[in-house]
């Protein structure tokens, strides 16, 4: 079977493997609406357990960073690849049709709630009164870019204020906010395992049996070598940083 006639799974039958490593993949088009501040973009967000990759492929824009060092700002353009570890708050600034691939560690835990939004802390002060605040769907029930948008400029608000106080040299409201965001995810720290468990673990379970294979001179499991092929999705959703492609067909784009 040629690559030209292969299913979008990549194998007959559609079936998707596991990316290599078990990250995720994700195609990014960074939101292009105008916030409070002037600048255009995406949510700020941070995520807890997994480190995030922009491999920029397009545009031009900056990233914005908030950690307990303080604020610093990153420029993007073609070639840049820029990641971050957990606890990075981060804004995508678009610039001018930015556009980026988004490789993101622990594929899987992103999708499962591994990112929460730097609401104002009114909105963080349990899970109901956060996924109120931040779903995309409207009246009718269905995602909206009015709610997209909406969200994301609560998302600045919070930053903004922030990056105000750390700034100043006043780290206070960043613990608070780590703290909340800790508070949030916690009910879900049982999926989050079992899927880290069943991906990245066992993806370099299986990378220590084949080392331990080859040890022993036993070559066998070259014999199953697959050559697998997904097709640029054609369904665009609303993510947190803008319009996501998600290359997974089983799971929403991290970011």
């Amino acid at each position: 079977m040629t690559d030209e006639a292969m299913p979008p799974g990549g194998r007959p039958g559609g079936a998707v493997p596991p990316f290599p490593g078990a990250v995720g993949l994700t195609g990014l088009r960074v939101y292009p609406w105008q916030t409070e501040d002037g600048l255009h973009g995406g949510s700020p967000h941070v995520h807890l357990c997994c480190t995030e990759c922009y491999v920029v492929v397009g545009g031009r824009g900056r990233l914005q960073t908030l950690t307990s060092g303080g604020f610093t700002e990153s420029p993007l353009a073609p070639g840049d690849v820029v990641w971050f570890t957990p606890g990075t708050i981060h804004r995508a600034v678009n610039d001018g049709d930015l556009r980026v691939v988004v490789v993101m560690q622990n594929g899987g835990l992103p999708e499962a709630g591994d990112a929460v939004l730097t609401l104002p802390p009114e909105h963080l002060v349990d899970e109901r009164t956060y996924r109120r605040a931040v779903s995309l769907t409207d009246g009718s029930g269905e995602p909206s870019a009015d709610r997209a948008r909406a969200r994301r400029d609560l998302a600045v608000e919070g930053f903004a204020e922030l990056r105000r106080h750390a700034e100043a040299g006043d780290t206070g409201p960043l613990d608070a906010f780590y703290a909340a965001a800790a508070a949030l995810v916690r009910p879900q720290l049982d999926i989050w395992s079992r899927r880290w468990t069943e991906g990245p673990v066992e993806v370099s379970r299986q990378t220590g049996e084949q080392i331990e294979a080859l040890r022993r001179g036993d070559h066998r499991h070259l014999a199953d070598a697959t050559v697998s092929r997904i097709a640029r999705p054609d369904q665009t959703t609303f993510g947190m940083c803008g319009f996501l492609h998600a290359y997974d067909p089983l799971r929403a784009g991290p970011d």
